[in-house]
């Protein structure tokens, strides 16, 4: 195997991808992480190096801001798996890897003789992962994103508490993300096993089983009690409506409070701040915060039950948006943070990056493209090894790695 980066988690594994949206997200993981990830691209490139926007609004293969994102640090080498000698090459080509990720068509590649089948007994170590609308053994019918996300159920979760507007879907291929996400550990643990069996095994990953997985509650409470849960702004979907928890802060900015206090130490929390910034004058709720010190833990399910400790949870709510009505977002995000609080702010793309947090942990990503003579931003990893740092390249030119494929004929 070739040894790209030397110190990475992942140096060593070769994998080799064939190019789909469904699944780039999974290669591109693995090749952050130092696999050497090998995307095999038709002779016109993937579909995706077409797509808008395009950097400097330049339409051109190259510069799909969608193929840069989601193929960092990989390879790419340029095969026509119809044609005998191009499948005579990927056939060699698998023949040196430990994982093969694809998002083929059902029975495409089995027609071609190129298989999971074709190559379990010739390089029995092979990890196969196959990301499929229903899995192998189910049917293929034509999807998106979209309808994924609409079959599989995470959409009709997400929206606001006015029904009357339609179910919002997850931006960014969601439905894909979902299983490329599950797909990774699951090839990362097939690996591990492979340590002690010396043998691969085929993961088969269902996109849409994939989406109904990661419905949080909705599947769950139809399953087990044929209750339908109702879409909920910024809040758990559930068939109950909840206490709203928007609020605008002084700023103008908007804001998710979370979960309030809950236990005798946050109400402590939360009244000492209010004390320091000399608020307690102002603060309505502030005698009521008092009674939080009888509460060792207030349970949700709890709050219909035990009226004080309805009334206690409350007024740590409205604590907190009066503290937002005279601090800025970010200065209510901080402050509720240190203080043992869940909160957020709403971010737009470009504000989350600049976070001060996020910068302090380095997950802006300065990629350079030699061709442009630039740097571009991407988002970073949300981890981070300690003795195996994660790094990423810029996204492979078409074809630009070939030279691997006469390697091989060597």
């Amino acid at each position: 195997m070739t040894d790209v980066k030397t110190n990475s988690a992942l140096s060593g594994y070769r994998v080799i991808e064939l190019a789909s949206e469904r699944c780039a997200l999974a290669g591109k993981m693995l090749a952050d992480m130092g696999a050497e990830v090998i995307v095999v691209e038709p002779p016109e490139g993937c579909d995706t190096r077409s797509w808008e926007p395009f950097a400097g609004d330049v339409a051109d293969p190259e510069n799909s801001l969608h193929w840069w994102h989601y193929n960092t640090s990989k390879k790419s080498v340029s095969l026509n798996l119809e044609a005998d000698i191009d499948a005579q090459r990927f056939i060699s080509l698998v023949m040196t890897a430990d994982v093969v990720i694809e998002a083929e068509p059902l029975g495409r590649l089995d027609a071609l003789g190129l298989d999971w089948e074709q190559f379990q007994v010739t390089n029995h170590e092979l990890i196969w992962t196959s990301i499929t609308h229903h899995g192998r053994d189910g049917t293929d019918p034509p999807a998106t994103d979209l309808t994924l996300l609409a079959e599989g159920g995470p959409a009709w979760s997400c929206g606001y508490d006015d029904h009357g507007i339609p179910p919002i879907r997850g931006g960014g291929n969601q439905a894909f993300h979902t299983a490329c996400h599950y797909a990774v550990p699951s090839i990362l643990a097939a690996l591990m096993w492979r340590e002690n069996s010396r043998k691969g095994q085929l993961i088969d990953v269902s996109l849409l089983n994939s989406s109904n997985a990661t419905t949080e509650f909705a599947t769950l409470w139809w399953l087990n009690g044929q209750q339908q849960v109702e879409r909920q702004t910024g809040r758990h979907a559930l068939p109950t409506i909840t206490e709203w928890t928007q609020i605008q802060c002084a700023d103008g900015r908007w804001f998710n409070t979370g979960v309030p206090p809950r236990n005798k130490h946050e109400f402590r929390a939360l009244r000492s701040w209010i004390e320091e910034l000399d608020l307690v004058e102002e603060c309505s709720p502030y005698e009521i915060l008092k009674l939080g010190d009888q509460f060792e833990r207030i349970g949700l399910l709890e709050l219909d039950e035990d009226p004080l400790a309805g009334e206690v949870f409350q007024a740590g709510r409205e604590a907190i948006e009066f503290l937002g009505q005279r601090l800025n977002a970010y200065d209510l995000f901080v402050g509720l943070q240190e203080r043992g609080m869940a909160c957020g702010i709403v971010y737009s793309p470009e504000e989350m990056m600049d976070d001060p947090h996020f910068v302090e942990r380095g997950f802006p990503e300065q990629i350079f493209y030699e061709s442009r003579n630039t740097t571009h931003t991407h988002p970073g990893a949300p981890y981070r090894f300690s003795a195996t740092p994660w790094s990423a390249t810029r996204a492979p030119w078409l074809g630009e790695h070939q030279a691997l494929l006469d390697d091989l004929a060597d």
